[in-house]
């Protein structure tokens, strides 16, 4: 790698993404510079383009998704599975940045509810050292504290970079609130990490897998990888929506939903879907996006139903998430439907924001 890195830039927000050049760090000891491979274009990037996450400030390099192969390293450092890490190893890595010190680390077992935690690509302008502090990125240097997982084999990395975020969340939608083996799931939002859920409910031997969405090209996508029942609401009414999923479920409800879509009329909606006794898991909202008023006796406490936040992920719920692409089991050579360069980073975003792609990812290499 050349002494001058190429990254872009947010420098305002709603505008283009600006080339910049960065020297080469000096590490200090014990952090990595990794030559990207892959950067995945999250929906939550768009939002931070847009100016809706109020953790951000510009300049920033945008990205949390990343694989790459490690170019530096400043002393001796091992993967999570206390594996040696070298010079030229492939790894993925957790995008957020725990501190390993605070009660939700110690005491709960929370590492993603870390008081102290911060995430590459969000919360680190590139104004102050080390500066690469995002995918959008030739290199990126990884923080002494930042968990590791080296990648062994052929894995393709522009296959495997959706596994750090939708993939990695999915993963902890799982395991806070999994299908039974037989039971009926409603997806609601058939984007990336729409189609996680849906490889995840296969694998949990959930019986029926729905999905509502607007996108006819993402809604095709989760067929591919075991949806059972795909609905278009922009082709059917909420009243037909409700009453198709009591026919599938002999008029109880779906068992479990899972919001994906961050909106709040999804939101509304799969409470009304569920069936007695069901559960309602919500990864969905990266940022603020209103307030719902609720019918609480009828929606919540006479259904006795568990509504279930999941923020972010933590390291075994990347791996999980990485064992699940690497199976083979599922195409997810096909979820990413566009690569784009550096210098296309801008149209990626809109690609994402106008729903013209399922999943974009950045090959700044």
């Amino acid at each position: 790698m050349s002494d001058k890195i190429e990254a872009a830039v947010l420098e305002e927000f709603r505008k283009p993404l600006k080339i910049r050049r960065f020297e080469r760090p000096k590490l200090k000891e014990g952090e990595i510079l990794v030559k990207i491979t892959a950067s995945g274009v999250c929906g939550s990037d768009v939002h931070i383009w847009k100016g809706l996450d109020p953790r951000v400030a510009p300049p920033i390099i945008l990205g949390h998704e990343g694989v790459g192969v490690i170019d530096e390293i400043a002393g001796e450092k091992f993967d999570v599975f206390g594996r040696p890490l070298n010079e030229g190893d492939a790894v993925i890595w957790d995008r957020g940045v725990v501190c390993g010190m605070c009660q939700y680390c110690t005491v709960h077992k929370a590492q993603s509810l870390c008081v102290n935690r911060w995430t590459y690509g969000i919360s680190k302008p590139c104004s102050e050292p080390p500066y690469l502090n995002g995918c959008y990125s030739e290199a990126i240097v990884l923080h002494e504290k930042t968990r590791i997982i080296k990648i062994e084999g052929s894995a393709n990395p522009v296959t495997l970079v959706p596994a750090s975020c939708s993939g990695a969340t999915s993963a902890h939608s799982f395991e806070l609130h999994p299908p039974k083996i037989g039971e009926t799931v409603l997806i609601l939002g058939p984007g990336p990490l729409g189609v996680f859920h849906v490889a995840f409910s296969k694998e949990h031997g959930a019986s029926n897998i729905v999905v509502i969405g607007g996108t006819k090209e993402r809604l095709e996508m989760c067929k591919k990888f075991g949806a059972t029942e795909i609905i278009n609401r922009h082709e059917t009414s909420l009243e037909e929506r409700e009453k198709m999923i009591l026919e599938l479920t002999e008029e109880r409800g779906v068992d479990v939903a899972y919001e994906c879509s961050g909106t709040i009329s999804a939101f509304m909606e799969g409470l009304r879907h569920l069936r007695i006794g069901g559960a309602f898991v919500v990864p969905g909202f990266g940022v603020p996006s209103g307030t719902a008023t609720i019918d609480c006796f009828h929606l919540i406490t006479r259904k006795n139903v568990k509504i279930q936040g999941v923020w972010v992920s933590d390291t075994e719920h990347l791996y999980r998430a990485v064992k699940l692409v690497q199976s083979g089991k599922y195409p997810f050579h096909e979820l990413v439907t566009h690569t784009k360069s550096l210098a296309e980073a801008t149209e990626a975003l809109q690609l994402v924001e106008e729903r013209r792609a399922v999943k974009v990812v950045l090959t700044p290499s």
